[in-house]
């Protein structure tokens, strides 16, 4: 199956990230953010983390900036809901989104699978459909416990140096998340490998994507 580019070479992409937790945006999306770093075209991105409190900020942070340090602008902005309650905050996250989008006009907007297990990221992925109606949404992933893995419909292949070095980055930076039974390189990669062979990648490993809405020209 021949597939389509997410960019033309070359060509400028502004991209918005919005993750629920500190490490949301790295696990679902780093790999195609790596990736597109390093194709070379100019990418601008605006992070959004919803929860950072006191050391969770400090992860976040100095993670993002690591993560986006090739980028050609990145903006990054980490919030203080609280985990674990976003649906009971809704009205107070829907005031946020609206100023969000009064600031940013992106051409790609990745956010959390709308039937996510996590009320966090349900609650983030609902309200990011509900105030940005006219743009393209991608919903990535998040391997957990719970048992919650769905069936992807877009798949973004990744080199093994890209996996590589997003696999490093996470252990590097979030050291409150190591105790977590899942939270390790074998789950990583092993999740990369899968869909990386549901998609053929040339290499082996890809991040995968629900698109529930896509307009081609």
């Amino acid at each position: 199956m021949k597939g389509l580019q997410l960019v033309p070479p070359g060509e400028r992409l502004s991209v918005l990230c919005l993750g629920a937790h500190a490490d949301d945006i790295e696990i679902g999306v780093g790999g195609t953010l790596l990736g597109l770093i390093e194709r070379g075209g100019p990418l601008d991105v605006h992070w959004c983390v919803l929860s950072g409190a006191e050391s969770r900020e400090r992860e976040a942070r100095a993670s993002a900036a690591e993560f986006l340090s090739g980028a050609s602008t990145a903006r990054i902005e980490v919030m203080k809901f609280s985990d674990g309650f976003f649906p009971e905050q809704g009205e107070l996250i829907k005031s946020w989104f609206e100023d969000l989008k009064g600031r940013v006009q992106p051409d790609l907007i990745f956010t959390h699978r709308g039937d996510d297990a996590h009320q966090d990221h349900r609650e983030l992925s609902r309200l990011a459909w509900n105030t940005f109606r006219d743009h393209v949404i991608l919903e990535y992933e998040i391997p957990k416990w719970d048992g919650d893995m769905g069936r992807p419909n877009l798949y973004i292949p990744i080199s093994e140096n890209v996996l590589r070095r997003k696999i490093d980055l996470l252990l590097s930076h979030f050291g409150s998340q190591r105790s977590k039974q899942w939270f390790d390189a074998e789950t990583f990669s092993g999740l990369a490998r899968l869909r990386g062979m549901e998609c053929r990648a040339p290499e082996r490993y890809a991040e995968a994507f629900v698109a529930r809405k896509l307009i081609l020209f």
